[in-house]
């Protein structure tokens, strides 16, 4: 946990899912470095723990990720962030490097296999490859394949986590930066309650995260998104997620830059006109 204050200003609780150590709690650091006097990382087994407890008002904000650069989206925070009374306070990157991790003194020829998020090990199928003497073993998190390796003093077992995670529990790094690709980022949300969200987030919203369905028939969706054209914005993403219970229907999650808030109010007071629901997600600096 972070602890440390600075005159003037607050320590923020921050939720996170996974373990300490995590790229999510790199990024809580990362996010909240310039905000408060110090934070406290609350790491959650669950993404809807994490809900729940920004929710509760157990933490004021928690930092998610949304999509990865490599991987995709994550489709279960956008099905939460439709469900949850939650908003988009602010937006982050932050560039993902893998490290073959160990206890102090293991040399890798000891090392019988390597534990790591399973998508995390499906992006260092070069390294894995090359060293087929090593069996990869999905792990739930990790920075948690860290800390289990460390807690049972595994000596033939490596983990493949952020260097965060080493520092975390004393572990050491044997090989750094091992992922197949350098271009490998993740994006961050930082969410808040409604009424927190000037307290975690930065002035100066550039960007808008919008949730909304149409009726089921030709030319609806054409419609909805004809009105960000007309207010004269840049759709930057698209994302649909199936409507459970309703097969063959979709809610459509769409990203958008702006300049003007006005442009932003015209354009979805134009998208309520065609939608049978809009919800709107966030108003945000774009990372």
């Amino acid at each position: 946990m972070q602890s440390a204050r600075r005159r003037g200003r607050k320590q923020v609780r921050v939720a996170i899912q996974g373990e300490l150590g995590s790229n999510s709690h790199m990024a809580a650091l990362a996010a909240f470095e310039a905000q408060a006097a110090g934070i406290e990382i609350v790491p959650c087994m669950l993404s809807v723990d994490v809900f729940d407890r920004i929710q509760s008002g157990q933490v004021e904000a928690a930092v998610l990720p949304i999509e990865n650069s490599l991987h995709g989206s994550v489709a279960e925070h956008y099905d939460l962030l439709l469900e949850r009374p939650v908003t988009i306070a602010a937006e982050s990157l932050l560039r993902v490097r893998h490290n073959v991790t160990v206890a102090p003194g293991v040399r890798l020829e000891e090392v019988r296999r390597v534990l790591s998020h399973p998508v995390a090990l499906s992006q260092c199928r070069k390294w894995l490859a090359a060293n087929s003497q090593i069996e990869a073993v999905p792990f739930y998190d990790t920075a948690g394949s860290v800390k289990h390796i460390m807690q049972l003093g595994l000596r033939d077992t490596a983990a493949i986590a952020p260097a965060l995670a080493a520092r975390q529990y004393g572990a050491e790094i044997l090989v750094e930066g091992m992922e197949d690709h350098a271009e490998n980022y993740t994006r961050f949300y930082t969410l808040a309650l409604p009424e927190h969200r000037s307290s975690v987030g930065a002035a100066g919203p550039n960007k808008l995260s919008v949730a909304f369905s149409v009726e089921h028939r030709p030319g609806t969706l054409m419609l909805a998104l004809e009105e960000f054209r007309r207010a004269g914005l840049n759709l930057t993403r698209i994302e649909s997620r199936p409507v459970p219970g309703r097969p063959w229907e979709y809610i459509f999650y769409v990203d958008v830059r702006f300049e003007r808030g006005q442009q932003m109010d015209e354009a979805m007071a134009g998208l309520s006109r065609h939608c049978q629901m809009v919800k709107e997600l966030g108003r945000y600096p774009a990372a």
